[in-house]
């Protein structure tokens, strides 16, 4: 007789561990996303968002689970029982190797969670599974970190990926806000396979989920705009980063030990000899005010990258602005967070008629209204901000400035005495 045993969940009611699933969610590493926080600081916005990478990850091995059956009960794919393991495990880990406190550690300029997975994969209890289970991290990971061209890998990593489905449903439902209501099920039964741009067959949408496909891009742009950039978060988020690049250039914690801590863990290890006073300022939530707070509609449409893709820089450009409007070093936060990203599309559309044609770039604008408005909804979500901890006055005229500057002119003001 098959095992399986059914987790009850809030969002999609019971979820059924099969086999595969039961081998592994019992590791250490597995286990540890239980204490991992999906959404970082954001509970200290929204009081319920507490729940876990755990949680999410049996999210979307659920969906990966019903879109397979969506698709194999439609025709569109025949899959052997090892490449069905092998797709819905790949969902269920694909957050295996992530940081505690959402992507702040990202952002602080620590490699990505899916270049981490690997390690987790490869060692310990959880290599020892997937060994026995005949699914090695060598067939798993190319699914986690995108880099394979096979039919459904865009189930695990894509523009209509089951993580986007349950992270977007989960982290509405468990924040309390109505901007992430997506209709899941139609898309579901909208998915199948056709031509991607290669030529081979790839994970694709029929016509009929193009209403529920533009609802799960607005959803984003609002979860972005209303949960995931909210000034308290952001100012949080700033915050901890600068506590732990300050810690681990000190030497106090390791970046290795730090990728496989949980919030509570590390947050402790921060509070110990923390001379930032910052760790003890997130426990209590003193959070650093807004000094500056501008729509990035009000910016050039063209900014250069470097507040959100060169913390090192970034630090440098926070502490001589600090020490300009007469606060110390660490005091004075710069945000203008990116993801040009958002609300991009790229997989095939069935057409009624059986035509296909690309969902992406200017075609997508063909046929959804809301891609020919995502260059402005994107700036419309991004807020230039300062975070000051206590009273300062910046120039709003100077920081616009500041920003749109290109790099290396950057460079060369913070290295001078100006």
């Amino acid at each position: 007789m098959t095992r399986f045993e059914v987790v009850r969940d809030p969002l999609w009611d019971n979820i059924r561990l099969d086999p595969e699933a039961l081998a592994v969610v019992d590791t250490p590493a597995v286990q540890r996303l239980r204490y991992v926080r999906q959404l970082g600081h954001a509970f200290l916005v929204y009081p319920g968002a507490t729940h876990s990478r755990f949680e999410h990850a049996l999210g979307a091995y659920q969906l990966a689970r019903r879109a397979l059956s969506q698709l194999e009960d439609a025709g569109d794919v025949r899959l052997d029982a090892a490449d069905r393991a092998r797709l819905k495990l790949a969902a269920l880990l694909h957050d295996i190797g992530h940081y505690p406190f959402s992507h702040s550690l990202e952002e602080a300029g620590l490699p990505h969670h899916e270049e981490l997975a690997a390690r987790h994969l490869a060692d310990g209890e959880l290599a020892q599974r997937l060994a026995e289970l005949r699914i090695p991290a060598q067939r798993l990971l190319p699914l986690i970190q995108c880099r394979v061209r096979e039919p459904l890998a865009g189930l695990v990593s894509g523009s209509l990926d089951v993580d986007k489905l349950d992270y977007l449903s989960r982290d509405a439902w468990m924040c309390g806000v109505p901007y992430g209501v997506i209709d899941v099920d139609r898309l579901l039964t909208s998915l199948t396979l056709a031509p991607g741009r290669t030529g081979h067959p790839t994970l694709a949408l029929h016509e009929k989920g193009l209403a529920a496909l533009e609802s799960l891009l607005f959803a984003k742009y609002q979860m972005y705009r209303n949960v995931y950039w909210h000034h308290a978060v952001r100012s949080a988020t700033s915050m901890f980063k600068r506590l732990v690049r300050h810690a681990i250039a000190a030497g106090r914690v390791r970046p290795d030990a730090v990728a496989v801590a949980t919030d509570d863990g590390l947050i402790h290890e921060l509070l110990q000899q923390d001379a930032t006073g910052l760790a003890r300022s997130l426990r209590e939530r003193r959070l650093a005010k807004r000094a500056l707070d501008l729509p990035a509609t009000e910016l050039p449409a063209d900014t250069p990258s470097w507040p959100s893709d060169d913390p090192d820089l970034l630090e440098r450009v926070e502490d001589r602005l600090a020490r300009d409007v007469g606060v110390a070093p660490g005091e004075l936060f710069l945000d203008f967070p990116a993801k040009a990203t958002m609300l991009a599309l790229d997989l095939p559309l069935v057409k009624r008629d059986g035509t296909v044609t690309q969902l992406g770039g200017a075609e997508a604008a063909a046929h959804l209204g809301l891609p020919r408005v995502a260059g402005e909804l994107y700036r419309s979500a991004r807020r230039l901000r300062v975070f000051v901890l206590g009273e300062a006055r910046v120039d709003a005229k100077r920081i616009v400035e500041l920003v749109m500057m290109p790099r290396d002119a950057v460079i060369g003001l913070v290295s001078g005495e100006r």
